[in-house]
């Protein structure tokens, strides 16, 4: 049955509308954006379908635009159209936390690097340099690696922070592997960044993984 035909109160744009966007599920979200369905599908069963394909509406959104080719009902203009979505997305997170205090939006700044970080198929290390009031004075990427590994140079580290007068920064790097936990190596160079920095009074807040719609945070772990 199409959703033309089904009772308005039922219909994702009109529930929407009436109740809110935290109203519906993660399907009928997406099919709003979907907007039409396929032959004997309708834009819900369609959506359906692609979440059930991916496992999550996470690795949906985090999928490469030839993975997304692929999917039924996709095309490269409703691909283009998610990637607007998901850029917007970012766009507003970083407008979030860098117009006031990085630490008061937590949430924030985590979906943001989230949003920025997990569909990379390569690992990256990205510092955002806090000023003494813990508003983001930059966000930077400042080293790039293979789907393994990355090398971090504290000394590197240090000369950004000092260019950027930064009183404060928080690291975050992603695993490509889609495993969030933190590695042995990623702690000891997690203190090796701690104490480099300590040497010019410039304090590590915290350092994120992001492993697919994983994050996890060395100062909620106890880690720094």
């Amino acid at each position: 049955m199409a959703i033309a035909d089904w009772p308005v109160d039922d219909r994702p744009r009109e529930k929407l509308l009436a109740k809110g966007a935290d109203a519906l599920s993660d399907a009928e979200l997406l099919a709003i954006f979907l907007r039409t369905g396929v032959s004997g599908k309708s834009a819900v069963d369609l959506a359906r379908g692609l979440l059930a394909r991916c496992g999550s509406l996470s690795t949906l959104c985090a999928a490469s635009e030839r993975d997304l080719c692929e999917l039924p009902g996709m095309g490269r203009a409703k691909v283009a159209q998610l990637q607007a979505v998901l850029e917007l997305a970012r766009r507003a997170l970083k407008e979030k936390i860098t117009n006031g205090n990085a630490l008061s939006s937590p949430a924030a700044v985590r979906e943001y690097l989230r949003l920025k970080l997990q569909a990379l198929p390569h690992e990256v290390f990205v510092a955002l340099f806090l000023d003494a009031q813990n508003r983001v004075i930059e966000i930077e990427e400042l080293f790039r690696g293979t789907l393994t590994q990355t090398s971090v140079y504290p000394r590197e580290v240090v000369k950004r922070a000092l260019a950027r007068n930064a009183g404060a920064v928080i690291f975050a790097h992603n695993h490509p592997s889609g495993v969030a936990e933190p590695s042995h190596a990623d702690e000891t160079l997690t203190q090796a960044l701690k104490q480099a920095l300590a040497l010019v009074d410039v304090r590590v807040l915290d350092h994120f993984i992001v492993a697919g719609a994983g994050v996890v945070s060395f100062a909620e772990r106890g880690l720094l």
